[in-house]
């Protein structure tokens, strides 16, 4: 059941509210029926009113293809100006308190920081000062990615909000847990004995996770340049999916239950072998027919910079479900397509027995793609019989794709700030999380910086040539390796397991 709130932004006039916030609040209001229940603040440095923030947040919502607003924006709609760096936040917890009244609010809060990780500390310095960190109702604060650049300062954030904030009022937002087929990856998993019964080392061969961009940086450069792939892509997005997808099942489908499996199984990780690890950097080239410049060309990245853009490492995980199986993350942008999907690869038979063409197995490995985007959906891949007297194998898939079966999918930011109304902190990163998994990538991090090798690989490619040959290009079918019968040769195959061990 949804209580009455006031959903508050901090950062009330950035792109990521207008074009992502202000849209999926409001489609919320629409689709859960809870437009009497929320009144909305924008908070920015700009010199606008409430009548003034009314008028961009319907620019916003038009732009996102959502009209016929004007009752909700001149009702439920306001802004409070706050300059950048203020720290005495009098005014706002007075127009706070005003809003409440005259809505009769309870008290009720979220305070969402659409910020730049380096305003963070002070937003939440200063409205603890203004007493906003406690009220009738509950409270809640809602931090963006990244939560820290480094382990040092991940633990000295987390210090920082702890002091005024308890972790259970804390959402650590990361967008890419909202997307539906994330979500479904745990109904998936323990919800179909068929597929959580073989999600071991006895059946399984390689778990691979890509995430493909096919954008380069953007306006980004400033913050890119400081980051890089690691520590925007590696740290967060695809280390969530290795949890879900590797973590035990939880006691409970109840938030603290399902974080608990996902804390364990991070701190299961062993260090990242740097041996295993390819860093690589996009030169000129083309996507879609047109060229682009390389990322040393872009506006504002220095000549000689040697921050990485794309990256793919080997993570081996010494627990009783998956050791000796190798899991392959790799993430880069000026790729030839935008493609995120995870693929589980299955052991071949012990035994070849159906051989073709100079004696060759016919067999294929089975594979589960979990596709995430852009098509989100499902495929199983298995062998049949091809029709006719001679006995030949074909591949062959199944597939579920929740287009053909569903209206709409809701935005990943819909479905979390839902979550974040309702109080349901499934989806949220834990502090000893973001903990965990900066401790993995310190050592990688500090490689990319102190000369491990980097590879110039031209946009619109996957990337430089790396050690993992598993790892196949974004949205190609994985193919099983050929294996030749005891016959043909004596020596006995390597499995990709074998590499590199």
């Amino acid at each position: 059941m949804t209580e009455p709130h006031l959903f508050v932004i901090y950062g009330g006039t950035g792109d990521l509210t207008g074009r992502k916030l202000l849209p999926s609040m409001y489609q919320i209001m629409v689709d859960s029926g809870i437009a009497e229940q929320s009144v909305l603040l924008g908070i920015g440095s700009r010199e606008l009113d409430d009548i003034g923030y009314r008028d961009y947040a319907r620019k916003s919502l038009s732009e996102a293809g959502i009209d016929d607003v004007d009752p909700w924006c001149d009702e439920r709609v306001y802004y409070q100006r706050v300059p950048r760096g203020e720290q005495s936040l009098g005014a706002l917890a007075d127009k706070i308190a005003a809003i409440e009244t005259a809505h009769h609010l309870p008290g009720n809060r979220v305070f969402y920081l659409a910020l730049p990780p380096t305003a963070v500390p002070t937003v939440i310095t200063g409205l603890s000062k203004a007493g906003l960190s406690q009220s009738p109702g509950w409270t809640r604060v809602v931090v963006e990615k990244p939560f820290g650049h480094d382990l040092a300062s991940a633990q000295e954030l987390n210090r920082l909000i702890h002091r005024h904030f308890d972790e259970s009022q804390i959402y650590r937002i990361d967008h890419y847990l909202g997307k539906e087929t994330v979500r479904n990856l745990l109904a998936f998993r323990f919800a179909n004995m068929l597929f959580e019964s073989s999600w071991d080392r006895d059946r399984v061969d390689a778990i691979e996770i890509t995430v493909a961009e096919s954008l380069g940086i953007g306006s980004r450069s400033t913050y890119y340049d400081g980051a890089g792939v690691i520590r925007d892509m590696m740290q967060n997005h695809l280390t969530q999916l290795l949890a879900l997808v590797a973590m035990e099942a939880p006691h409970s489908f109840e938030p603290e239950a399902i974080r608990d499996a996902k804390v364990q199984l991070l701190n299961a990780v062993r260090h990242i072998d740097l041996e295993e690890l390819t860093l690589g950097q996009y030169g000129s080239g083309h996507i879609n027919g047109g060229s682009v410049p390389g990322y040393r060309n872009e506006p504002d990245v220095p000549a000689d910079s040697i921050t990485p853009t794309y990256v793919s490492l080997r993570v081996d995980i010494d627990n009783w479900r998956w050791q000796g199986v190798p899991f392959y993350l790799r993430t880069g942008k000026r790729m030839p397509d935008k493609s995120s999907q995870i693929v589980v690869r299955f052991r071949p038979p012990p035994i070849c027995l159906f051989h073709g063409k100079r004696d060759q197995c016919e067999e294929h490995q089975n594979t589960i793609k979990l596709i995430l985007q852009p098509n989100e959906g499902f495929e199983v891949n298995f062998d049949v019989k091809s029709p006719g007297e001679t006995l030949h194998l074909v591949e062959k898939k199944l597939r579920f794709m929740y287009a053909d079966e569903f209206d709409r999918l809701p935005d990943a930011y819909q479905t979390l700030l839902f979550d974040i109304i309702q109080g349901d902190q499934t989806l949220f990163v834990r502090s000893d999380e973001v903990e965990a998994s900066w401790r993995l990538y310190d050592p990688v991090i500090a490689a990319a910086d102190n000369g491990h090798p980097l590879d110039i690989y031209p946009a619109g490619t996957w990337g430089p040539p790396g050690r993992h040959t598993p790892i196949q290009a974004a949205g190609r079918p994985i193919r099983g390796e050929v294996r030749t019968s005891p016959q043909a040769s004596a020596t006995p195959p390597q499995t990709p397991r074998d590499e590199g061990r």
